[in-house]
């Protein structure tokens, strides 16, 4: 037994890697890892956005990046049917905070996401799900994407393997 003395659990991690839609610069990385049952931590980082934007970004419901424009991705992540809103008011569970690009067009963001689990099979789980960065700012009322424009950015979540977080 004193074998298992110095066991930690390892809480479960994703990644996603953003490669920009067609006509679109945008790229980078994000990495989640569980805090609990339903919360988790992620962590944002790209370049080749416009200076000084503002970006809605959001998890579909497929992990798809196949089609030029990311539609392929589907609509927002949202298995408990919920309307679209901020993420600290009613919302889908793929509706996350905007992410706000700097005066050289990169974004380093670390954000809380609540209703979500990672490698569960629950209904939750994102993996397999799409992180999509969009063109505009999410208003966070309009229904049931936020109006927040073109899909610039797309990744397929999937178990985290890198030791980034």
């Amino acid at each position: 037994m004193t074998g298992c003395a110095h066991f930690v659990r390892q809480e479960p991690t994703a990644e996603a890697h953003l490669e920009p839609t067609r006509n679109n610069t945008a790229s980078g990385q994000a990495w989640f890892k569980a805090e609990g049952s339903d919360t988790v931590w992620m962590h944002v980082h790209m370049s080749g956005l416009k200076a000084n934007s503002v970006h809605g970004m959001h998890l579909h419901e497929r992990g798809d990046c196949s089609a030029p424009d990311g539609s392929s991705a589907g609509g927002h992540f949202n298995p408990t049917g919920k309307p679209h809103g901020a993420p600290d008011a009613q919302h889908h569970a793929g509706d996350i905070p905007v992410l706000v690009a700097d005066s050289a067009g990169e974004a380093d963001e670390t954000v809380t996401l609540h209703g979500i689990s990672i490698g569960t099979h629950a209904p939750d789980d994102i993996i397999g799900t799409a992180l999509i960065v969009h063109a505009d700012p999410d208003d966070y009322h309009s229904q049931p994407t936020g109006n927040s424009g073109a899909r610039i950015a797309c990744a397929v979540v999937v178990t985290g393997k890198s030791a980034a977080y």
